[in-house]
């Protein structure tokens, strides 16, 4: 089997997604019927087109213009790059600004600590 056989023309990607928190479990049921083997996912704030709120407190007022997300990130090299994105952005969208992104990224290599195991055997 060549590498244009294979998923991702034979390498490996890195598919990062910020999205709501409260998406999350939409995601993860989305990633698992496409196949995606793990994935970690860190909690994240940060802001983008989504609008600041503004907010008083004890009279005073103050701007949050940063946003709770959770950054979600899963190495791939089976599965298709672009399956694992559109399942994200399934299972993310709602329509409004603040849905957040996705982004794809070459990993150059993998090395799996237990095994030493290295490349797309690693993954």
């Amino acid at each position: 089997m060549s590498d244009t056989d294979l998923a991702n023309d034979g390498g490996i990607k890195l598919v990062m997604a910020v999205v709501r928190p409260d998406k999350l479990g939409d995601v993860k049921r989305s990633l698992a019927e496409t196949g995606a083997p793990s994935l970690t996912v860190t909690n994240v704030s940060g802001r983008g087109s989504q609008p600041a709120k503004k907010g008083q407190w004890r009279g005073e007022e103050y701007t949050v213009d940063l946003h709770q997300k959770v950054k979600i990130e899963c190495v791939v090299s089976d599965i298709p790059a672009d399956d694992v994105v559109d399942a994200i952005q399934e299972g993310a969208a709602t329509g409004e600004p603040g849905d957040g992104k996705v982004f794809v990224i070459d990993v150059e290599d993998a090395v799996q600590i237990r095994t030493g195991e290295r490349g797309r055997d690693a993954v």
